[in-house]
């Protein structure tokens, strides 16, 4: 499916430098582009994309000067973003239920969304307009999916459970899993029912082999337009704002508040009962132990403002160089020592 340039241009928002009937076959990287592909580039790399096989370039609008075909837009990663949808858009499917697949008699499922071969879709469940769930794909009795999912094979969503529109579950991902609750008693763990749910706001992302934990009581939420890495584990009564980051292996201890916009780097974790304002950053491997106010940026473990990590690791790296001098001074010390004796 060939694009004209100026089409590509027009679709983007973007000021076109270049022929317009330029036929574009396929968007790609830099280094793997052709004569009749796109790519983009953002600095320090325009230079190398101007010297690439590509036919044309996504450039921010500030660059003026470009030696290639280019559309100047205000970002070009969001620009490429959408141009491999429209050169690779996602498997489209007949909406019905496969004859292979499981639908209990009083489930509903929309006339346009697609319950493919192998799927199982339990009694009570709702599947909402234009959603796909895969082969392998389990949705609970009584789990509410909204319009435009996509529950990938083996993912899950167990019982009571409740997605919004436009969310995906990428296989292996677990919305509903029991929360990790026991009581001690003489020696012995006691499992206390998990009897809450989850709750996935819009446009959430939930990655391979990622588990978000059902509620004891009430609800886990997720919400809106929260992206969850493949790995990542969020537990029992957590409370998550919108538009948040979870990279992969970060894992979230139960009853914990999230605000907005916050991103956990990879294998960040915090310790329950905790609340995290808007706005906060934590580096890769930090370990939050305490509350956090809005706009923190933390790193460490135990967490702490990342100039004071930095300061921190900058005397834990002279530590040797120190311990060599403090030795030498206690010979010295000793030896003047023994000459007063």
């Amino acid at each position: 499916m060939g694009k004209q340039l100026g089409e590509i241009a027009a679709l983007l928002g973007g000021v076109l430098d270049g022929p317009a009937d330029l036929v574009i076959s396929g968007a790609t990287n830099i280094e793997a582009a052709t004569a009749s592909e796109i790519t983009f580039a953002v600095p320090p790399h325009l230079e190398k994309a101007e010297a690439c096989g590509a036919a044309a370039v996504i450039i921010p609008e500030s660059v003026k000067q470009f030696a290639k075909p280019c559309i100047r837009v205000r970002d070009p990663r969001l620009a490429f973003a959408h141009l491999l949808n429209l050169f690779a858009p996602a498997a489209s499917y007949a909406p019905g239920v496969d004859a292979r697949a499981f639908v209990a008699a009083d489930a509903t499922v929309h006339p346009a969304a697609a319950v493919l071969a192998g799927a199982c879709v339990e009694a009570g469940a709702v599947i909402g307009e234009g959603t796909v769930v895969y082969p392998q794909a389990y949705v609970g009795p009584r789990a509410v999916i909204g319009s435009h999912c996509r529950l990938y094979p083996q993912s899950v969503v167990r019982e009571d459970c409740v997605l919004g529109d436009r969310v995906t579950l990428q296989p292996g991902a677990v919305i509903g899993g029991d929360g990790f609750g026991y009581v001690t008693v003489d020696g012995r763990h006691h499992k206390v029912p998990q009897v809450g749910n989850v709750i996935l706001h819009d446009d959430v992302e939930v990655g391979c082999n990622a588990c978000i934990d059902r509620a004891t009581t009430g609800s886990t939420i997720i919400g809106h337009g929260t992206k969850i890495d493949n790995l990542v584990h969020l537990a029992h009564n957590d409370v998550v704002g919108e538009n948040c980051f979870f990279v992969a292996l970060t894992g979230i201890s139960g009853s914990v508040t999230i605000g907005d916009n916050v991103t956990f780097a990879g294998q960040s974790g915090a310790a329950g009962h905790l609340t995290i304002g808007d706005n906060c950053v934590f580096a890769a491997k930090a370990g939050i132990i305490s509350d956090v106010p809005a706009g923190s940026f933390y790193a460490g473990f135990p967490a702490k403002p990342h100039k004071e990590w930095l300061k921190a690791e900058a005397h834990v790296n002279k530590l040797a160089d120190m311990s060599k001098r403090l030795k030498t001074l206690e010979a010295r010390l000793a030896k003047v020592e023994r000459d007063q004796e």
